[in-house]
């Protein structure tokens, strides 16, 4: 008979013990305690005697006072962070997602959708029967690999993975197709995958986090695979795995792998809409890699406009004019205005007085773009302009994940609709100030909003949406998300912009000083 040791975690209250041959052994006697501890006490005590103050700041480096990084290991310090060979274990105590384990000779079935685990035929007590007859099942572990395991109506259009182990003489009705000498990461790009905060939140953040475990020597399984999505983060992907990407679906053939963790494992505060985004070292290393993701393909831009811009000058050579020379001077002199970005929405939450928001910020003494990012924009393009920008000007949306791309001490203005406060500051403000940008929340006023024209004045849709709210999802995601629109007030809005400009102003002026310097 095969024995599982199923994992606890001890609580204050709870009787320690071990097991032994299946027997419970007593807790030690009173005396062996206090002398233990004793001796213990000793050992915490002697480096405050006996050692200089270095040591102590030795002793402090390992995560007892500076709470401000989280390494990749405690990521994975988990009921599987250590798997025998020839076993699988799952870990479901995330709220987040469960990730399952397997270690052997593992092999895919995607007609069936299911990743086997063959084991030795003496497996502890266990013998398999040698005929390879004996295609029995000694564990079954189902899994939906994806990160948001608490969104049952999300769950429930993912596709489910079947794990088991058999005994290795059943291996010889499922041969190896493709012999892998890697390990394997088995997750799902469906959900809510083509909304960009989810794209990142529940993707793209995760999956950075598992591929830095494996050091980009690793092989991703993509269920619900779709060939947008690996354009999309074409730039990305090479950063994280060196090797190319599996359709589980549209692959038929058998993979084998020595390895497979089945699910994306993300530490809950390592997620764009965690409170303490900011106090880690590994979400500052994933700013890194999009800076280094981005870089050549941005160099490349930027030589097609140069190649571009050299073409005009060419045409404006043969024929030069006073307003072609007008041009260039105020091309320059642009250079050494602040830049500012707005993102436009095209449904919802549109600004409908956008061109005189325009003509405020360059009357303030902006450059302004206005970026209008459709599913299938080249993410390196809105990279560059962000990258490349002081300020940033959008209303509450997934559009707002992009401030990830926007350089620290830049300044990033959310315009807030009505009923949308909460989830403008914990998915975007927090984060962003966290990230190191100067945030500024603009909460509109009902006169702004698109609804004062559809409400009586003393509607609680104007007056108290968190009442509203409080009735459910569906209510928020119907009035305020779906079906308004903003028309900002620019004599209000013009200060938080004029703020924004100084605050701009001044950084540029620093950065020369410490150049000048």
């Amino acid at each position: 008979m095969v024995y599982y040791q199923r994992y606890h975690q001890w609580r204050k209250g709870d009787v320690p013990f071990v097991c032994e041959n299946n027997k419970r052994v007593a807790r030690p006697k009173l005396l062996f305690l206090v002398l233990l501890s004793f001796i213990s006490f000793s050992f915490i005590l002697a480096p405050l005697f006996f050692t200089s103050a270095p040591t102590l700041s030795l002793l402090y480096s390992f995560g007892f006072e500076d709470e401000g990084v989280v390494s990749t290991s405690d990521v994975y310090a988990s009921v599987c962070s250590s798997v025998s060979n020839g076993s699988i274990c799952c870990d479901r105590s995330s709220i987040r997602s469960d990730i399952c384990v397997l270690k052997g000779d593992v092999r895919t079935d995607s007609a069936s959708s299911r990743i086997t685990l063959y084991r030795s035929n003496v497996y502890g007590s266990q013998v398999i029967g040698a005929s390879g007859e004996n295609d029995e099942i000694f564990q079954h572990e189902k899994i939906k690999p994806y990160t948001r395991k608490w969104e049952k109506s999300v769950m429930d259009t993912i596709d489910e993975l079947d794990l088991v182990t058999k005994g290795e003489n059943s291996a010889i009705h499922q041969k190896c197709d493709v012999q892998h000498d890697v390990p394997a990461v088995f997750f799902s790009t469906g959900g809510y995958t083509g909304n960009l905060y989810h794209e990142f939140n529940d993707g793209i953040m995760p999956l950075y986090i598992t591929s830095q475990h494996f050091n980009k020597k690793v092989v991703f399984v993509i269920l619900e695979y779709h060939d947008w999505w690996i354009s999309k983060y074409e730039n990305i992907l090479p950063h994280l795995t060196e090797y190319p990407i599996i359709d589980f679906r549209g692959d038929n053939r058998t993979h084998c792998f020595p390895e497979a963790v089945v699910g994306l494992k993300i530490h809950d505060e390592l997620t764009i809409d965690a409170s303490l985004m900011g106090r880690n070292k590994t979400i500052r290393d994933f700013r890194d890699m999009l800076d280094q993701a981005y870089l050549p393909r941005i160099r490349g831009l930027i030589q097609e406009e140069e190649h571009e811009t050299q073409l005009d000058m060419n045409i404006s050579a043969l024929s030069p004019s006073a307003k072609t020379k007008i041009e260039t001077t105020e091309e320059k002199r642009d250079v050494k205005k602040p830049k500012v970005v707005i993102i436009a929405r095209n449904d919802s939450r549109a600004i409908l007085n956008e061109d005189s928001l325009v003509k405020m910020a360059q009357g303030i003494g902006f450059r302004v773009e206005v970026l209008r990012p459709q599913r299938t924009t080249e993410l390196a393009r809105i990279y560059r302009a962000l990258n490349s920008s002081d300020v940033m000007i959008g209303v509450h949306g997934a559009a707002m994940t992009h401030f990830l791309f926007m350089r620290p001490d830049s300044a990033f203005i959310q315009i807030i609709p009505l009923g949308t406060d909460w989830a403008a500051d914990t998915y975007y403000g927090l984060p962003a100030r966290k990230l190191g940008l100067r945030y500024i929340g603009y909460k509109i006023l009902p006169q702004e909003s698109s609804l004062y024209n559809e409400y009586e004045k003393s509607d609680p849709v104007l007056t108290d949406p968190d009442s509203v709210n409080n009735r459910g999802w569906e209510f928020t995601k119907k009035i305020y998300l779906d079906r308004q629109n903003v028309k900002l007030n620019l004599r209000r809005f013009h200060k938080r912009l004029l703020r924004a400009y100084y605050y701009s102003m001044a950084k540029k002026n620093g950065r020369l000083q410490h150049q000048n310097q």
